[in-house]
């Protein structure tokens, strides 16, 4: 079965940087189209960046400049690099996954097939 592996949050100041990583099992990763989405509580989730099968990435307007997402095919991983972080990026993390999607938007991660457990990142 599919397995998304996420690690690498925790507490950062304003201004910070995390590297968010996930290793996912159970599929053709380098076919699939993988991205992060996070939700804060009480808020609706929010796609934050994809990248398609190619190594195109695509970055949600709040994120842009601030973010890097990248992917490791030869070791089934995704990374988030998050750099300049800001309070309002206070959110649980979740990395996604779909086979079915070669070229997703970061608007539709939330609605990949698949996702991890979540990692919580917290900017004070």
């Amino acid at each position: 079965h599919v397995q998304l592996v996420e690690s690498g949050g925790g507490s950062v100041q304003s201004g910070g940087s995390l590297r968010l990583s996930c290793t996912a099992s159970g599929l053709t990763f380098e076919d699939s189209g993988v991205g992060w989405y996070r939700q804060a509580p009480g808020k609706e989730g929010e796609g934050v960046a994809a990248i398609a099968s190619d190594g195109v990435p695509d970055y949600a307007d709040s994120v842009k400049g601030r973010f890097t997402i990248s992917r490791d095919n030869a070791k089934n991983t995704l990374y988030l690099q998050m750099n300049s972080l800001k309070p309002e990026d206070t959110a649980m993390y979740y990395c996604a996954a779909d086979p079915t999607v070669v070229a997703g938007t970061s608007d539709v991660v939330q609605y990949f097939g698949y996702r991890g457990q979540g990692t919580q990142v917290t900017v004070s």
